[in-house]
């Protein structure tokens, strides 16, 4: 994945001076865990990869799918179907891999699909429905409602709190 530089917004009408559209905005990545959608802020992904040779690690946590190499760095992939407590894939089903960055490491999130890169605008985030299911509120932010879908926006830092 190419990385562009990204030049500020022009401030908007109607906003405070100094204040810009990316401050209300914050742009995604979207993900498919187990038909769900949910997203992980895009300035955390460093790259998205195909299936991937993954080694498993001794005495891992049933969620730590292994290690893989990029790029000659050791990334350590986590299922998220497993993180959650979802079935865990069909055979012959390989996941996608979004690798971020976390305290200077890089993980590899393992999901299902990967969709498109979006602005999700700061005023349609709401706080976690007391209908979501305790695994997703555990690792969400909040929601946000895409035309006729919830999305469900993930916090890195409580994804990768395992243990």
């Amino acid at each position: 994945m190419q990385h562009q530089a990204v030049s500020p917004a022009p401030p908007r009408a109607g906003l405070p001076s100094g204040s810009t559209e990316r401050e209300e905005d914050e742009v995604f990545l979207t993900l498919t865990v187990a038909g769900q959608g949910c997203a992980v802020p895009v300035l955390l992904v460093r790259d998205v990869l195909g299936p991937q040779a993954i080694t498993r690690i001794p005495l891992a946590p049933a969620e730590v799918a292994g290690s893989l190499n990029l790029r000659g760095r050791i990334v350590t992939a986590v299922d998220l179907r497993l993180r959650l407590g979802l079935p865990p894939r069909e055979s012959g089903a390989a996941p996608m891999s979004v690798v971020v960055e976390q305290a200077a490491e890089l993980y590899s999130l393992q999901v299902d699909e990967v969709g498109e890169v979006v602005p999700l605008p700061a005023a349609g985030f709401e706080p976690n429905p007391p209908t979501l299911d305790a695994s997703w509120r555990d690792v969400s932010r909040g929601v946000h409602r895409q035309e006729n879908r919830l999305v469900i926006a993930l916090d890195v830092d409580r994804v990768l709190a395992i243990g």
